[in-house]
């Protein structure tokens, strides 16, 4: 926000969870107090049932940016990024039918088996994808099965890229012990400010399990409480355990896809901004 205010900027934010209403402070979606202050886009704008795609999300940040005027675009969805500064290729049309037959398979070879297949056609996709993402596992199969070319091959293509030298990239990466607290300390603080009420009324809606905002790091697991199937504390420490394994995920990735990117190691916000200044000017 600092940085926004310092370029006269509005912000989007390029966070796969934060796009939807249902779960404001699952996803540490910008306070009602923060959107106050300064101009958010993209946040609380989708139903839980409208699953928005990585192509979706393209289509809304380029309509803002392509406004010619400041930006800055914030969050951990890396694909987002990726799509942003890589491009993003339009996806083929596949067969009728394809999809009950994905399904069918990797009820049939279960994730793991599923993964192993999959890794031999697209190592990249098979590696980047995250732990029970069935949706993501089996899209990355079926474009290979319909069209003989893996997703990963599609998506090097650079439809919808901005253009070279119209943006800074900058990444976060605190050092991990000091990370894992604050993610810790975080879940807690979600718990107590009203996370499990969240959680309770999206759960009612009995919405297919497969949706983006059901995938919320910790949803599983208040859900599992509210079942009775877990005890309040246990499922926040395997929340808090998947927080942690989801920082960890997202350090590799951006290390792999965001390689070029300058670091910036501090974890006081103005550290953070100090070492901003001297990156951006």
């Amino acid at each position: 926000m600092a940085l926004a205010r310092k370029f006269g900027a509005d912000i989007i934010s390029a966070d796969a969870l934060q796009l939807y209403a249902d779960l404001p402070i699952l996803s540490a979606a910008p306070s009602p107090e923060d959107q106050v202050q300064l101009p958010h886009h993209l946040v609380g704008v989708a139903d839980a049932a409208d699953g928005w795609s990585v192509g979706r999300w393209q289509t809304a940040a380029r309509v803002l940016l392509d406004q010619n005027r400041p930006f800055v675009v914030v969050g951990g969805t890396g694909l987002y990024f990726r799509a942003l500064t890589r491009g993003l290729a339009a996806m083929p049309t596949l067969p009728p039918g394809l999809r009950a037959q994905v399904q069918a398979e990797y009820d049939a070879l279960g994730e793991e088996g599923f993964r192993v297949r999959l890794a031999q056609i697209d190592p990249a996709a098979e590696t980047r994808i995250m732990a029970r993402d069935r949706q993501r596992l089996s899209r990355a199969w079926e474009v290979y099965a319909g069209t003989g070319r893996s997703l990963s091959d599609w998506q090097a293509d650079n439809a919808g890229a901005l253009s070279q030298g119209s943006w800074r990239g900058v990444l976060l990466e605190p050092p991990r012990e000091a990370l894992y607290d604050r993610c810790n300390t975080r879940f807690v603080g979600m718990v107590a400010a009203g996370a499990l009420e969240e959680v309770a009324a999206l759960s009612a809606r009995d919405l297919p399990p497969d949706l983006p905002a059901l995938k919320a790091v910790g949803y599983r697991e208040l859900a599992a409480h509210l079942r009775g199937e877990l005890s309040l504390e246990a499922a926040i420490a395997a929340a808090q355990m998947e927080t942690r394994r989801y920082a960890k995920r997202q350090t590799t990735w951006a290390r792999g896809q965001m390689a070029e990117w300058p670091r910036i190691k501090d974890l006081d916000p103005k550290a953070q901004l100090a070492a901003l200044n001297l990156l951006i000017g």
